[in-house]
């Protein structure tokens, strides 16, 4: 039986939801999902990794509810997350006989998210998405606020829409089972959240090291929840990334995502490559004068306590370069980054002296 559920609301008006939180709720994803919506037939998107785990067992627990059922699996990975698997997913939709009444549930982490979310936004000019995240990188960012999409081999994230689920079904308990570097993974986002939005939240984090390296679950459902609500707020204020709030969320994210490009999908994992990008996003606003460095160091130790990496890897500064040219973030052809003004705060920040970036590449921590 699940414990207390908490609930965060993205309010969106007509496309508005809620996201439900608790230890075993995945227990009860069946009455979940009929309470927001008609359950005739669901196809599960999982992926190699979670598919024994977790989404056999959502599969039983629908067909239960008498439901049509149909599960595909797709290789764990970020190279997942592209056009080629996309086409054979809707290939395979076909095959499953779905229709514009479908329900897409997307079981799994970011890329299965992120890759489920873009089918369901596509197929049919669009199906009704139920996300279940189940790593703590899903949970507290990329589940929420409907970003969906796939990555082209030099761009990540470059084809996609904004498609927002019908409702999130976060289990707290399924964290017990991810992997270690998965998990320490999500906590850079965990700790994006503190940057950039609530430097309270930051302390809470400092304050609460043994907790979060011994994935307490008490101190996990604070977390997931505190950045379910930061987001919403975010999200609701700018869905579609039109006022260039939503844009706070990718603090560090233009050297994360040149890093990951440039060392080829996989070397680092995601919140890895944020954790480093973050870094360097700070150095950069020290360099402009900003911040004071004291806030650069306060996140250095609060990674490192986490176990994330924080040293920018060995790897051209001119390609890095190139590669945050093709950012979404650039307008005009001028390079812009998110950057903080103090902690809990951040703004989008344009005539960055390139010589600027290439010093906050040089490892300064």
């Amino acid at each position: 039986m699940a414990h207390q559920i908490t609930t965060v609301d993205v309010p969106l008006r007509e496309r508005a939801y809620g996201i439900e939180i608790g230890s075993g709720c995945l227990d009860q994803v069946a009455e979940y999902i009929r309470r927001l919506t008609k359950l005739t037939h669901a196809v599960v998107i999982s992926d190699s990794n979670v598919s024994d785990l977790y989404a056999t067992k959502v599969v039983e627990q629908l067909q239960a509810a008498g439901a049509r059922v149909d599960l595909a699996v797709v290789a764990a990975g970020e190279p997942s997350k592209s056009i080629e698997q996309a086409h054979a997913l809707w290939q395979q939709m076909l095959d499953f006989r779905a229709d514009r009444k479908s329900v897409v549930v997307p079981v799994g982490g970011g890329v299965i998210g992120d890759l489920g979310g873009f089918i369901a936004a596509t197929f049919a000019r669009g199906l009704s998405m139920i996300q279940i995240p189940t790593t703590l990188l899903a949970q507290v960012d990329s589940s929420v606020g409907g970003k969906v999409g796939v990555n082209l081999p030099a761009a990540k994230n470059m084809v996609g829409a904004f498609w927002q689920p019908r409702g999130v079904l976060i289990d707290i308990d399924v964290l017990q089972s991810l992997p270690e570097r998965e998990y320490r993974a999500g906590l850079a986002e965990v700790v994006k959240y503190g940057v950039i939005l609530d430097a309270d939240f930051f302390a809470f984090l400092e304050a609460n090291l043994a907790g979060l390296n011994g994935r307490d679950g008490q101190v996990l459902t604070e977390v997931v929840a505190t950045c379910c609500r930061l987001k919403a707020i975010v999200v609701a204020n700018d869905e579609r990334e039109e006022t260039g709030l939503r844009a706070v969320l990718n603090y560090g994210h233009t050297f994360c995502h040149a890093i990951e490009s440039l060392s080829g999908y996989g070397e680092f994992l995601h919140g890895e490559a944020v954790a480093i990008g973050m870094l360097c996003a700070s150095r950069l606003a020290a360099k402009m004068g900003r911040i004071d460095p004291a806030l650069t160091r306060r996140q250095h130790d609060l990674l490192t306590a986490l176990a994330l990496p924080v040293a920018v890897p060995d790897l051209n500064h001119d390609e890095l370069i190139s590669c945050m040219r093709r950012d979404k973030k650039v307008e005009h052809g001028e390079l812009r980054f998110v950057l903080p003004s103090r902690l809990g705060h951040v703004e989008l920040v344009g005539q960055v002296d390139e010589a600027d970036v290439r010093w906050a590449l040089a490892d300064q921590a």
